[in-house]
């Protein structure tokens, strides 16, 4: 039986590694934490092996890979090809798309032409995976993703941690939400993680390499769909959305973007009452989309 990949150490891994792929030896390894679900290992800034952490991950880490092949050759971004290995641990193996996270300081400081070229490119890839037959999706394991949480809900548990001049935004927004009808475009299969955190963008030429991590994507609401590019940035939200009607002729709501966007966070945030290490990132990702309406 597979044992769990977070207790081991780098050399750990890197033995495993080296048994099964003999090649690498030799190779520069280097963890990588950032993931909640998978322990991953770069070697040579050119290969990623991802170690999931616990059975549930195990089992997301397989769909994954069977998404990604029904995906892949349906959309123009390029995404990972991984290929699955069980001795002694689940992992996988996939070529790294070159480029770094994309945060909202280096949006920042790209020119109106290039942050114009990413929300096209973006716009254009999320129009091609909405368009892909559902049916070979759900074969592969696409289930629905888990829904953002009732009002009541999210208010028991954001409110108290917010600052005082976030919470009547917040109430505003909640009662929106607990109003809120349902998407008029119904479910749809979308990536549904489409943050900077998962975009791999070369800096140098101002260039979207790819994205990955489809292991929290499914069926859900379109209009959530464009939730996770404003933690980059509104405006690149804004930009998407923009080619994102061009080319599939649909038209979006952009007050329901915001209102999902702003139940997001504070969901995200009530999440982490137990947590308050976390509370402030979260409640700058609140502050952020609370500027971003006015």
């Amino acid at each position: 039986m597979p044992i769990a990949a977070a207790p081991l150490s780098l050399d750990q891994l890197r033995d495993i590694i080296v048994a099964g792929h003999p090649e690498t030896r030799g190779g520069r390894f280097s963890l990588l934490t950032e993931g909640w679900d998978s322990v991953a290992v770069d070697v040579d800034d050119r290969l990623i092996f991802k170690f999931p952490r616990e059975p549930r991950a195990e089992a997301a880490l397989m769909m994954e890979a069977r998404l990604l092949d029904v995906i892949r050759p349906a959309v123009a971004m390029p995404v990972p090809e991984l290929t699955i290995h069980q001795t002694p641990l689940i992992y996988s193996r996939h070529a790294k798309l070159a480029g770094e996270h994309l945060l909202t300081e280096h949006y920042g400081r790209l020119s109106e032409g290039e942050r114009q070229r990413l929300a096209d490119k973006l716009g254009v890839f999320y129009a091609q995976l909405h368009a892909i037959d559902p049916a070979p999706l759900r074969a592969a394991g696409a289930a629905p993703i888990e829904a953002i949480a009732t009002a009541d809900a999210i208010a028991a548990g954001a409110l108290p941690i917010l600052p005082d001049h976030l919470r009547a935004l917040a109430e505003q927004a909640l009662a929106g939400w607990a109003a809120l009808t349902p998407d008029p475009y119904g479910e749809t299969y979308g990536f549904f993680d489409g943050h900077g955190w998962n975009m791999a963008f070369d800096h140098a030429s101002a260039t979207l390499n790819g994205v990955y991590d489809f292991a929290d994507s499914g069926f859900g609401p379109l209009h959530e769909e464009f939730t996770y590019s404003s933690f980059v940035s509104a405006d690149l939200t804004g930009r998407i959305v923009r080619r994102y009607e061009t080319e599939t002729g649909k038209q979006l709501d952009r007050e329901r973007i915001h209102l999902t966007t702003g139940a997001h966070r504070l969901w995200e945030l009530a999440q982490e009452t137990g947590s308050p290490e976390t509370h402030a990132i979260m409640i700058a990702a609140v502050e952020a989309w609370a500027a971003s309406a006015r």
